[in-house]
Parts: C-alpha cells; structure tokens; sequence
C-alpha cells in the first residue's frame, strides 16, 4: 500500500485529504507544521508527499528546499492559492513535481498524484539503464545526482536531471515541448508550455559554455528541443 505524506494545517482540508486517499487504497500520513512534516519525511520517506505552500514553523517552500538538498527524491505535490503564482514558479524551480491551486476537487488531485506517480516510477517514459554520461565539460550521474563540470559540482535540480536525462536519451532527436511535458512532468493534458522554457533556459546556464548560444541543447524553431554531443 503507497504510503502518502500530507503536510496540511487546515484540519478539515487535512481530514478530507486523508479520507480521500485511504478511499483510493493509499496510507495516509497527516503532518499539521513543516517542521515535521519535514522530519517525517527524512525518517520515513513516503511514496508520494502533498505539501502545502503556507504552513506554520516551515513554510512548504523550505520544505521542499531543505528535502531536495538532502538528496530527497520523493515525489512533491504542492498546494497553493488562488494569486501565489511566484509560489508555483518558486516550486517548480525547487524541484516540485506538480502543483495544485485551491480550491480543487480531489479528482483532480487524484489524477495529478496518478501521472506523477507514473513518471516517477518510470511507466510514462519507459525505464532507462542510462546510469552515466559526459559531454562537453559535463559529467552525470543519474544515480547519486551528482553533475560536475570541468571537475568542479554543479548545482542541478532533481527535475533539471531527469530533463536532461530524457533528452539525452533522444539525443538527435527533436523533443516536442509537449512531449517533455508528459515525459518528464507526467502531465496528460498540456496546461501551458512555458514551464518547459523556463527549465531549458536556467539548465543551460549551468550546463553550456555559453547559454545564449548553445551547442547541446539546441532549439528546433516551434517545435522544441534537441540535445547534440
């Protein structure tokens, strides 16, 4: 039975929460303050984490900050209000899977937990042996997460590691914007493609010798990306 940790100060949004998921077969798991919500985490880490952005003690941005600098890979859904869009930028850059804005139905979050479950387990892309690579400067590791350029640590995300894990895997090929969205987000309906952009744009920062003008990831005008040894 996935195990699913939800950090909730509302107790009856946590109440609903729980319900809702024991009802779908899950073990839920209910943490009232980030702090330990976080210490819960580290402990005992769950399949899945439902994080909210506005907590006591820890805000769920810490959270998740703290969670991924610990090399946590536990899949994060975040949950946010209405007008917090920087708090949804702000969790994607940080390494959430997904995000949620209230008020929701829990269909919907249901059918979030779903895909990011999928991609997390490796059914929405298919699993990959790809353990290592090196190009250019870089050299990657995909199974400690560690990423070095000209032999000094670059300081990648979780997401930014599974992003160029799927493009280096389709290397010559050009990746529709769409299709990173379903293969490396684990979304089903596209909700908007510039969350793709932003992640390239901040990735080749750190991975390219000059960012501006590319040599690895390269733009295929309207259609996408296409990463070259």
């Amino acid at each position: 039975m996935p195990r699913v940790l939800i950090v909730e100060d509302d107790e009856a949004m946590a109440i609903a929460l729980r319900d809702g998921f024991e009802y779908e077969g899950y073990a839920p798991v209910v943490a009232k303050d980030g702090e330990t919500g976080l210490r819960q985490a580290l402990a005992e880490p769950p399949d899945l984490m439902v994080l909210d952005v506005m907590l006591p003690r820890l805000s769920g941005l810490d959270v998740l900050k703290r969670l991924r600098a610990e090399g946590s890979p536990t899949p994060v859904i975040m949950l946010t209000a209405r007008g917090q869009e920087i708090d949804k930028v702000l969790g994607l850059r940080l390494g959430a899977d997904d995000y949620v804005t209230k008020p929701f139905s829990f269909m919907e979050l249901m059918a979030r937990v779903e895909a990011v479950r999928r991609r997390t387990s490796g059914a929405a892309g298919g699993t990959s042996s790809l353990e290592s690579y090196s190009f250019g400067e870089m050299t990657l590791n995909f199974k400690t997460y560690e990423a070095r350029r000209a032999k000094k640590p670059v300081d990648l995300s979780q997401r930014e590691f599974q992003l160029l894990k799927y493009l280096i895997e389709h290397r010559g090929q050009v990746v529709a914007r769409e299709q990173l969205l379903y293969a490396v987000w684990g979304y089903e309906r596209i909700p908007f493609t510039r969350t793709v952009d932003m992640h390239i744009a901040k990735l080749r920062k750190k991975v390219e010798k000059v960012a501006e003008d590319p040599r690895h990831i390269v733009t295929v005008h309207r259609v996408g990306y296409k990463f070259v040894d």
